[in-house]
């Protein structure tokens, strides 16, 4: 691959791309033996029996006979006017591995000439399954970046959007021996003193493997995700730059799971311990209507998305997602912009195996109620708990006291029944409300398979402080 050809391929000279790049039309690999004669251990055959072979790229030039006008890509103008982002600022991907800086730079200034906000822009897509050297890709962001700078400077740029994964990302060693692809991505950007142009990493979450759930898998996500995001801070994460998922779901593909209780069951447990780790911002990314697919194995019909849609993608009812999502953004916090603080929080509910059956998810909202998001993830049992509240510095304890809300959505609000065309919730909501007066003796009990958010005023005036439950 040192030496070309210099010649265009069969479309002609006319485009550019046709002359462009090597092609390569068989890879042999194997041993030579002591005769010299070559013993090759690929597999060539023209299906999917050839041996499995990755590359990092495609070849980028396309005809327009294979334009595919039957993907799920809108123009700007389009998805800011459809009120889908509800007049906020959004955040725009910028194509980075298979694109130019010129088209990136045309890409912003056309959405900021309309007069629509960005908040921050993301750079790339899954660079780690397209198996590129953080090198490779450091070059590239700082390119990208300093084309897009000098349109806007105060552009908030980051990445390097990683495929959902559970782990630190490993690489070739380098030089030194290190294999961390992040941290080898912060060391690219700080050897060139360009660690300020990014303004925020982001990466996706699909902790299972699809066509694989069970039911104990909810035991595992809230350490999953504790566990990823201190994975890049001990990779060497700048102090101080923001953590976002910007597309998650419970798996890469597909299933009844996706629109049973367990999924809202898995999204309050994911979103609650992203928020208590540390993490900034989470992006609910299949937020516009999707159709069902058959999932796994063509029997288990599920969605990415949080409603059901008939073939004309009107809505047809909410699914489980749907009603975790009011459960996290309508109960547990308070909408608006107001300042929340979140404080650890646990629970000794567990299993004769010893796993977890009761997390907890505590804050103060804006409005100074204290409110606590308890996930029930037994599927047979409800729980009592009473909750507690202590202060560190003064070591005293507090309750609930007075008028408290409570909010409950679980598998008595909500039951999914499947069919090969895709199934149907009945009961469909809407989420369990009452008001209770409340004291320290007060037990509340849990249904089973269920998220319930409590939510009041401490016995106390004291500072909140650590909680525990």
């Amino acid at each position: 691959m040192t030496e070309s050809s210099n010649t265009c391929d069969t479309h002609g000279s006319s485009d550019p791309r046709n002359c462009l790049g090597y092609a390569i039309k068989e890879l042999y690999l194997g041993t030579v033996t002591a005769d010299g004669k070559f013993h090759d251990v690929i597999r060539h055959t023209a299906d999917r029996a050839q041996t499995n072979t990755i590359c990092s790229s495609v070849d980028p030039w396309h005809e327009g006979s294979v334009i595919n006008d039957r993907g799920d890509q809108v123009g700007f103008d389009l998805f800011y006017t459809s009120g889908i982002t509800r007049g906020l600022p959004a955040m725009i991907p910028v194509a980075m591995l298979y694109d130019t800086p010129e088209n990136a730079v045309a890409e912003v200034a056309y959405i900021e000439k309309r007069g629509y906000p960005i908040s921050y822009v993301e750079m790339g897509e899954e660079p780690d399954g397209k198996h590129t050297l953080p090198e490779d890709y450091g070059a590239l962001y700082l390119q990208w970046a300093t084309a897009l700078h000098r349109v806007d400077p105060k552009l908030k740029l980051g990445g390097p959007i990683f495929e959902g994964v559970n782990n630190d990302i490993e690489v070739w060693p380098d030089a030194r021996g290190k294999t961390s692809w992040m941290g080898r991505f912060f060391d690219y950007l700080k050897l060139h003193d360009r660690l300020a142009d990014l303004s925020f990493v982001s990466f996706e979450h699909y902790p299972f493997q699809p066509c694989k759930l069970q039911w104990s898998e909810l035991y595992e996500e809230a350490n999953l995700v504790r566990h990823i995001l201190q994975v890049w801070r001990d990779d060497g994460l700048p102090p101080g730059v923001p953590m976002f998922i910007t597309e998650s779901n419970i798996a890469a593909g597909d299933d009844e799971s996706f629109v049973d209780i367990f999924a809202a069951l898995w999204w309050a447990d994911y979103v609650g311990s992203f928020l208590e780790a540390g993490g900034n911002a989470v992006y609910y990314f299949h937020y516009i209507p999707l159709g069902q697919s058959l999932g796994c194995h063509g029997t288990s019909p599920g969605t990415f998305g949080m409603f059901t849609v008939d073939s004309n993608y009107d809505v047809k009812q909410p699914n489980s997602q749907f009603f975790a999502g009011q459960m996290i953004n309508l109960e547990w916090v308070e909408p608006g912009r107001g300042v929340h603080r979140i404080f650890p929080s646990s629970s000794d509910i567990r299993d004769p195996a010893g796993h977890v059956l009761v997390t907890s998810y505590a804050l103060v909202r804006p409005d100074g109620k204290w409110s606590l998001m308890l996930v029930n993830k037994d599927q047979e049992n409800p729980h009592p708990v009473r909750i507690v509240f202590q202060d560190d510095k003064s070591k005293k304890d507090s309750f609930f006291a007075g008028s408290v809300s409570v909010a409950t959505f679980g598998s008595e609000q909500y039951q999914w029944h499947s069919n090969i065309k895709g199934g149907i919730a009945d009961p469909d909501g809407p989420l369990a409300k009452s008001s209770i007066t409340a004291g320290e003796r007060t037990v509340y009990t849990l249904p089973k398979a269920s998220v319930t958010v409590i939510r009041g005023k401490l016995a106390t005036d004291a500072p909140p402080g650590r909680q525990d439950k």
